[in-house]
């Protein structure tokens, strides 16, 4: 797509949308209006507001699972809030479906394929997170599991050929950077037993966000995320079953935190993944979503009491530059390629 000398991506940034206006702003709103293009940057800001959402709910997860684990094994709670979030979205697939329409078998098939693969990466994922949470403190876990914002732009560059653009590297530098202040303690960083499966469950998750960029597009998105529940959640049991002891009297004591985390941060978080990431680069989507770690922060200030330290708080507006530098990346490079030219 075309607005005077400047091509746009498919999704375009909100920011690139600024940039053109000021630049040619008679020449742009003709085209806008022509191309139908103002719905569509409307919707890649609507898909940055779900994505950011979603890592708020998530951030405030992080000590519903650890809460879960007094009472319950990894794969039990896995398995149980997870299939939870599948029934949930039951009912929203059919209303969904019906709205949409009758997908044609093609596209159902291509749901059901999309549904198994990103269901088998997140049954990867949660369960070796969950297993690493039982060896690894809490900020050492949430810095290596976030590990998935450079692994994102790295494995798109090696296997899918997208390079994400100077700019978004250097965001991705500063969101490691303030991973690394808001998780791990002024006494460094120590390799152990659980350090390797949060490594795991990191590159677990980089394939499950590529692999929801890849299919959230073509099918319909909240039976994408039911699917992906069900899977999810049939796996962690079978897991269950032959690996640990189910008691319900532990499920029961565990209510809360499963209901917490099967209901909104299973199938609320991971529904606003799918849909927010039709409209929202990969990279920058995965930039959103690492912001858990800082509303894991802010959560437990707020709930609990817990004060920040100054650490923590560098960490945390260093994660919100990384963000903004992602989204105003369209202007930068605009502006770096207009030097270049004039050159």
């Amino acid at each position: 797509m075309i607005f005077g000398d400047e091509k746009c991506t498919p999704v375009e940034f909100p920011a690139q949308i600024l940039y053109n206006a000021r630049r040619r702003p008679a020449v742009f709103r003709t085209r806008m209006k022509r191309n139908g293009t103002t719905g569509m940057n409307q919707k890649s800001v609507r898909g940055s507001l779900l994505l950011l959402l979603g890592a708020v709910i998530w951030g405030a997860a992080f000590v519903a699972q650890r809460m879960g684990m007094d009472h319950v094994g990894p794969f039990t709670f896995s398995g149980v809030r997870m299939l939870l979030a599948g029934i949930v979205m039951i009912p929203v697939a059919m209303i969904s479906r019906k709205r949409s329409g009758n997908d044609p078998a093609v596209i159902r098939k291509e749901q059901r394929t999309g549904g198994l693969m990103c269901g088998g990466l997140l049954f990867l994922a949660t369960s070796l997170q969950q297993i690493g949470l039982v060896h690894t403190a809490a900020g050492k876990a949430g810095f290596i599991t976030a590990l998935y914002v450079v692994l994102v732009p790295v494995a798109g560059w090696l296997f899918l050929r997208k390079n994400p653009g100077r700019i978004i590297w250097i965001g991705v530098g500063m969101a490691v950077g303030a991973l690394y202040l808001l998780c791990v303690p002024p006494t460094g960083l120590t390799v152990e037993t659980g350090d390797l499966m949060l490594l795991g469950c990191a590159i677990c998750f980089t394939g499950q966000i590529l692999c929801v960029d890849h299919f959230a597009p073509r099918v319909n998105g909240a039976a994408l995320a039911r699917d992906e529940f069900l899977v999810t959640g049939g796996l962690s049991m079978i897991a269950a079953l032959l690996t640990e002891q189910i008691q319900w009297e532990g499920i029961r004591e565990a209510m809360i935190p499963i209901l917490y985390t099967g209901i909104l941060s299973g199938a609320v978080g991971y529904t606003l993944q799918i849909i927010g990431q039709k409209e929202v680069n990969p990279t920058v989507a995965s930039l959103l979503m690492c912001l858990e770690s800082v509303f894991a922060v802010l959560t437990g200030a707020i709930v609990l009491g817990e004060r920040m330290s100054s650490r923590e708080t560098a960490g945390s507006i260093l994660m919100f530059s990384a963000v903004i530098l992602a989204q105003l990346s369209p202007v930068i490079e605009g502006k770096l390629s207009g030097r270049k030219d004039r050159k």
